[in-house]
């Protein structure tokens, strides 16, 4: 026959109908990724902490777990319409440079837990969010610009520096926990 769609060549043809397969691509992408991900995940169980990996016994047989290895990121609109991207906890994506296409990820024991400053004529408010501790586990140091909040004796590690406006007056500064919220 002749013409495209007459053609040998086009896969809907009568002769190629059963042999061509759409989904070929896709079965090698699959397998592809699948590949990819399978050594992401043995890298990453060479890059974490001693203390977030857990061994245990099941029926079905020994189980390896890591973590908790916990990602994310807040937006914010600050006063000058701008948007601030802020990440938090204790799996960091890498930046472009390291080994493998993307870097090798930062991965540590304490997470760097979700926190927000507002500032208002009156006041400098952080909130930090900190679940499963309890209060006297939290420890704060104020200085200059700057608060630290982090966890000591506790299954939950966190940490964080916090920057505050300068002329905020740390001597005054109180704080109060409550539902994993300082």
């Amino acid at each position: 026959m002749s013409g495209f769609f007459g053609s040998d060549n086009w896969p809907f043809s009568r002769g190629t109908r059963r042999r061509f397969n759409p989904f070929g691509s896709y079965d090698e992408i699959k397998r592809e990724m699948e590949r990819d991900f399978e050594e992401s995940f043995r890298n990453i169980e060479k890059m974490v902490p001693k203390d977030l990996i857990k061994e245990y016994d099941t029926a079905q047989g020994k189980v390896r777990e890591i973590g908790p290895l916990v990602y994310g990121s807040s937006v914010t609109i600050g006063p000058d319409g701008k948007p601030k991207v802020k990440e938090f906890g204790n799996f960091k994506p890498s930046q472009l440079g390291g080994s493998g296409y993307f870097g090798s990820p930062m991965i540590t024991s304490e997470r760097e837990p979700m926190s927000d400053v507002t500032e208002t004529d009156k006041e400098v408010k952080v909130v930090v969010e900190m679940p499963g501790v309890s209060k006297e586990n939290i420890k704060i140091n104020a200085y200059e610009n700057k608060v630290e909040v982090k966890t000591e004796a506790t299954k939950r590690k966190y940490h964080e520096v916090i920057e505050i406006p300068v002329d905020a007056d740390i001597e005054t500064a109180k704080s109060n926990y409550n539902s994993g919220i300082l």
